[in-house]
């Protein structure tokens, strides 16, 4: 599968290198100004100016790091127009755009559109093209085995796009089983993860989730439930966005 990326500055860097060094697919990127305009009159335009290389367009899956609400759709209609399978938007919805634009490119391009605030909830979901990244990369997932009480080791068996999994699993290797869980989390948000901080959702959603997903690994019955901001939108042709 090839995964095409576009950058914005120093995001989107962690997930090429994660896809280079945990898969085996194939990446295209493009990079957009890290600087933009607060608002956009005219993104049409504004992406012609931007000369991106068409190459882009013949990923699979496209994933968005662009933030900014004008400019997001536009490059997601591009896309639906290039014959993109489904795209991924980082970042939550306040910077991918309104939910009815996406609904009418969804329809109309018949591409899989997912909106996600941090891409560590990113599960399998029944469209072929996100499912075969997400059975690698999204929502972490986990194998332990412990010695004498401890984590003697941990098997990454999907990890967080940005690569925050991998490093929270070398980090609890040696850590007693009653601590492994809390400092699987607190390992993530050292990694350090890009996610938003200082309010609920964002950085503080991925250390549950890494802490839940070595809670599952131990065998415990877990009941995390993602706070509202943090749930995935699904906006797929004939269908009503939707969070998950």
């Amino acid at each position: 599968m090839l995964v095409g990326v576009i950058k914005r500055g120093k995001y989107g860097e962690r997930l090429l290198e994660t896809i280079k060094t945990r898969t085996d697919f194939q990446t295209v990127s493009v990079d957009v100004p890290e600087v933009l305009p607060g608002f956009i009159e005219d993104p049409e335009e504004f992406v012609k100016e931007l000369n991106l290389d068409p190459k882009i367009f013949q990923a699979d899956l496209l994933i968005l790091y662009t933030f900014h609400p004008d400019l997001t759709p536009e490059i997601v209609r591009l896309a639906g127009r290039g014959g993109v399978k489904a795209v991924i938007i980082p970042g939550g919805i306040s910077r991918a755009g309104s939910i009815g634009e996406l609904e009418k490119i969804a329809e109309e391009y018949r591409i899989h559109i997912e909106v996600d605030e941090i891409c560590c909830t990113l599960e399998e979901c029944g469209n072929p093209t996100i499912d075969e990244f997400a059975k690698q990369l999204g929502k972490p997932e986990l194998e332990v085995e412990t010695k004498d009480g401890r984590i003697s080791n941990v098997r990454v068996l999907r990890g967080s796009p940005c690569g925050a999994t991998w490093h929270a699993a070398a980090g609890v290797v040696g850590k007693t089983v009653d601590e492994a869980s809390s400092m699987t989390g607190l390992f993530c948000q050292q990694y350090p993860c890009r996610a938003v901080r200082g309010g609920p959702g964002g950085i503080h959603t991925s250390g549950d989730l890494h802490k839940d997903a070595m809670e599952r690994a131990l065998g415990k019955i877990t009941q995390l439930r993602l706070p509202e901001q943090s749930r995935p939108i699904k906006i797929m042709p004939g269908k009503k966005g939707e969070k998950t």
